[in-house]
Order: structure tokens, then C-alpha cells, then sequence
């Protein structure tokens, strides 16, 4: 796992995850042509911009850190090394720092060509592989190649979500929406104690630690996400409008997958879904998202309960746990306790190395861009 990589493991990591954002911006390129122009909306950034983010990024938190080596207790803000592009007339922070830059900014920068930042990107990869080989083989030596892994990896799944938004065909590393599901009944968990957060050795982002026991009441969960078959009656009825990328032709559902029509899978988890919607089909239902704490009890410890095809809401707010304290990179989870839902799982774009059922994301409640759907609890 991912999370306990020594330096074998995350070399070969770091390689793959590379390939795969490189492969990703080639379909882009082919797609979008030599401006990679997109729509400036929230859901998306220009995939130039995104390919030296993400390059700035592994830079700026191993080749160019001082405390490198101090792994959680780094100083967020110690004063960095120069960055490699200086020397070439731009500065990588002033573009590429999403700290700094806002998001419509991204849109106005004159941004290095895609060879030269392609170019750069290697370079950025042969430092880190380099100082990787020297690292301490601990959790603190090696936090911020992790960090910078994991990071690299939830860019590529939004690269996915952004060719799904765009219309393009991104390869054969992105699995198609959602195929892996069939309907399964749901299963009763029993009143227990529950530890939610992170306790274990190895890497853990700031947001999963300060483990800490809650009660957990009994409860019916769904064995599986809520599939279209359960949720597109409550759409034929009109009391709920038609999904994000879903229509009707010759009197059936047909999805856009990346472009491209075709007909629907209803044993395949509902997806493209906003809280709001899920919400709205569990008071048809007569039933009610999970919390946090019963989709981890249940994912731990209920049989046959299967996740991963889509990531999935619960009623829970993205909110600290006990004695929280932010990792040197600041806004990877402070700024977004604003009131967020929790999501549990992982989609069908979400690396292998990436899925833990501990881990906790968090998008706005009304995205649909996101492969999202739900499951859900007996009110």
C-alpha cells in the first residue's frame, strides 16, 4: 500500500503516476489542439496550467524544501531554493502556486509551452528520484514523496472528471463510468463503538488523524451504491429532474461517457449525483445518507459490502477531529471546513494506491462533475 512505500515502491509509484499524467495531457493536446483552450468554470482548469502545477508542486515540497527531511514538522513557509525555471526568464511560483493564484486567474497567465513544460516536469522527476534514493526509509524521511504521489494521483483522477466535463477520451488508464456494480441487498450493522481516524503507522493525510471512539446505533445500510435502477423511478415520476449526463432516446436512458452516447447500465451505480439530488431520492425512499462513522463500520465490517465505483456522500460535515493540526501544506484541508459533506470510497478513476476506506474527501455539496453517487441507511 501506497501509504507504507519505501523508496522501491514509490519510485516505481512516481514513474507510473508520471505516465499517466503525461498520457492524460497527450489526449488533451490531440483533443483541444495547440491553444488547450477550455471554459473558464469552477469545475475546471486549463490542463497546461495543470501539468506545471503539478510539477511545482513535487518541487516545491522535496527538491526545493530545506526541511525536507523533517517530514510533518517541516516549516510550511521555510524559505525555498530557487526554482530551476528562474534561470529560463519564468517565475514557477507567480504561475503554478494554487495557494496564491486564483483559480480565474489561471486563465490570464502566459503560461511555458507544452514542451518546455514537459521538459520541465522531467528534469523536476529526475531530482525528486534522486533525492528519494538518499532518503531516511521512515515515515518522516519519506512524507513528502508520498505527499507529492498522492497528490500527482488525485490531479490525474480530476484530469478524468475534466475530459468526462469536456467531451474527450482520456486512454485506457480511466475506466469507464461506474460498470463494476450489481444490485445487493442491504445488511444490518449492530450497535458498536467505533474509532473514526487515522492511529496507524505510515502516511496519513492532516484531516484523517486525531483518532477518537463514537457510538455507532444499529443500522440498515445498502450493500452496494444506490444503482440507476432505484433512482431513475423517482425521475420518471417528475419529481426529480433528469441527471447530469444521462436523456432519454427511443424510450430509454442512454449516458454520455466521454463523449460518446450510449445505453445505460441500470445495475450500474447512479453517478454524476449532488447531495442535494441523493438527499432528495432517500426522502422518496423513505431512508437517509449514511453518517461518516456507519459507512466506515460498515465498510469495515459488514459482509459483502462493496465499494469503490463511485464516491460516495454521507450526512456527515468535513469538520477537524480532535486536536487537529494542519500539515506543512496548509490548504490541503483547513480552508474547506466550511460546512462540506464528506465523501467515503473512491470512483472508478481513483488509482488503486489511492483508496482506503478511512480516507475522507470533500467537494462542494452541488457538484455533479465529480463521480459521485450514494448509498443509504433505513431512516
Amino acid at each position: 500500500m501506497a501509504r507504507h512505500a519505501d523508496r522501491a515502491t514509490l519510485t516505481s509509484a512516481l514513474l507510473n503516476a508520471r505516465s499517466r499524467t503525461l498520457k492524460q495531457f497527450e489526449a488533451f493536446e490531440r483533443a483541444l489542439g495547440p491553444g488547450l483552450r477550455v471554459p473558464c468554470t469552477p469545475e475546471l482548469n486549463p490542463p497546461l496550467w495543470e501539468l506545471g502545477h503539478i510539477g511545482w508542486f513535487a518541487d516545491w515540497w522535496i527538491a526545493r524544501n530545506p526541511q525536507l527531511d523533517r517530514g510533518v514538522h517541516a516549516e510550511p513557509l521555510a524559505l525555498r531554493r530557487p526554482a530551476r525555471q528562474a534561470s529560463r526568464g519564468f517565475n514557477a511560483d507567480a504561475l503554478y502556486d494554487s495557494s496564491a493564484v486564483a483559480h480565474d486567474q489561471r486563465w490570464q497567465l502566459h503560461l511555458p509551452d507544452p514542451d518546455a513544460t514537459r521538459a520541465d516536469l522531467a528534469a523536476g522527476l529526475d531530482q525528486t528520484l534522486a533525492l528519494l534514493r538518499d532518503a531516511p526509509e521512515d515515515d518522516t524521511g519519506l512524507y513528502f514523496f508520498r505527499l507529492a504521489l498522492f497528490h500527482e494521483d488525485m490531479h490525474a483522477e480530476a484530469g478524468v472528471f475534466m475530459a468526462q466535463v469536456l467531451g474527450i477520451e482520456v486512454g485506457h488508464d480511466s475506466i469507464p463510468i461506474g460498470t463494476q456494480s450489481v444490485e445487493i441487498p442491504t445488511v444490518h450493522v449492530p450497535a458498536t463503538r467505533w474509532t473514526l481516524g487515522w492511529s496507524d503507522p505510515g502516511f496519513a493525510f492532516d484531516n484523517e488523524l486525531g483518532a477518537h471512539t463514537v457510538d455507532v446505533d444499529a443500522f440498515e445500510i445498502d450493500n452496494g451504491p444506490v444503482t440507476w435502477a432505484r433512482y431513475l423511478p423517482m425521475v420518471d415520476a417528475g419529481l426529480a429532474a433528469v441527471p447530469r449526463y444521462l436523456r432519454r432516446a427511443h424510450g430509454a436512458w442512454e449516458v454520455q461517457r466521454f463523449g460518446h452516447w450510449q445505453a445505460l447500465d441500470l445495475q450500474a451505480p447512479a453517478c454524476h449525483l449532488s447531495t442535494t439530488e441523493a438527499q432528495a431520492w432517500c426522502r422518496w425512499a423513505g431512508r437517509r445518507l449514511p453518517t461518516e462513522a456507519e459507512w466506515e463500520v460498515a465498510a469495515h465490517t459488514a459482509p459483502g459490502f462493496t465499494w469503490g465505483d463511485v464516491w460516495e456522500w454521507t450526512a456527515s460535515a468535513f469538520a477537524p477531529f480532535p486536536g487537529f493540526a494542519p500539515h506543512p501544506y496548509r490548504d490541503y484541508s483547513q480552508p474547506w471546513f466550511d460546512g462540506r459533506p464528506v465523501l467515503k470510497g473512491a470512483s472508478s478513476a481513483t488509482h488503486p494506491r489511492m483508496r482506503h476506506p478511512r480516507y475522507r474527501n470533500y467537494f462542494p455539496a452541488g457538484r455533479t462533475d465529480i463521480f459521485a453517487g450514494f448509498r443509504s441507511v433505513r431512516a
